[in-house]
């Protein structure tokens, strides 16, 4: 019963919620993370967003993590991880190594990771896209694509320049940023798959919001076909779980989208995002 979307040009039937193997997932000890990678199979989560560079000191990484659970599921689930490299050699070199690590022969979705500013169309085209096209005329890699919470203006570029399947960005009603207003309407105009991230950082402690505004808030604009969410403990994993089908469920959205995002508007800060200051690590803990 979860609630599916095409995921743009990919044709993929995506879960509402997809499940992010990023920080807050890191801090489930062992003997926690296992069975919550099976539970969200059994509910119905099939697509797993990773990266090599998500990792905690004295446990696995996400992808190790993912590589010990996810093997005995593959027909049915979609695995979605990033490299951090802008040449095609150091991409080739970080595909191969996260292959070993997911325990798979194949990715479905294939990043680059948190595009910035400074990157410029040019240099990724002849650097670390070359690597990610050629990938999937292997077959190696399912479907290219890249994160952006950095740069929506970079990520337009992007977007309108270069032939990507699938994007992945920040969408909540701080609005910092404007990903949803600058990079939404070239994604839908070129049918590139959008999931949203960020929902609930450091908004849904500080905003004095509801869970379900910040789901149904992501998951409302034209284009979005899931909601990236980490997890830290069963019960928020179930929650989520309960809070996209019984928006999915709705005959019509719930919120006031420009009253939440006046009421938040005053978060639109890196004071109070940790994930958009300059030396914010994506996923990275110590």
């Amino acid at each position: 019963d979860m609630p599916m979307r095409i995921l743009g040009k990919t044709g993929l039937q995506v879960s509402l919620l997809s499940f992010g193997g990023g920080s807050r997932f890191l801090r489930n000890k062992d003997g926690e993370w296992e069975p919550m990678l099976e539970r969200a199979v059994a509910l119905g989560i099939n697509l797993f967003d990773t990266h090599s560079n998500y990792l905690k000191k004295g446990t696995l990484g996400s992808e190790d993590r993912f590589g010990r659970i996810l093997p005995k599921y593959r027909k049915q689930v979609l695995i979605q991880t990033k490299v951090d490299s802008r040449t095609e050699g150091g991409a080739y070199k970080e595909v191969e190594q996260s292959l070993k690590r997911l325990n798979s022969d194949y990715i479905d979705i294939l990043m680059i990771h948190a595009i910035k500013a400074d990157d410029s169309v040019a240099g990724i085209e002849q650097g670390v896209y070359k690597a990610l096209t050629r990938l999937k005329e292997q077959g190696v890699v399912k479907h290219i694509g890249f994160s952006d919470m950095n740069s929506a203006e970079r990520g337009k570029e992007l977007i309108e320049k270069l032939d990507f399947d699938v994007v992945l960005i920040p969408i909540n009603p701080t609005t910092f940023g404007g990903f949803k207003e600058t990079m939404l309407p070239p994604s839908r105009a070129r049918n590139v798959g959008t999931i949203a991230m960020k929902l609930f950082r450091n908004v849904f402690d500080k905003g004095g919001v509801t869970a379900k505004e910040l789901v149904e808030y992501a998951v409302s604009p034209q284009g979005v076909a899931s909601a990236l969410v980490s997890h830290h403990g069963m019960d928020k994993l179930i929650e989520n779980v309960r809070l996209v089908k019984e928006i999915a469920a709705q005959k019509r959205t719930s919120i006031d989208i420009d009253t939440l995002e006046k009421r938040l508007a005053h978060l639109a800060n890196a004071h109070v995002l940790e994930w958009a200051r300059p030396d914010y690590c994506d996923g990275a803990m110590a």
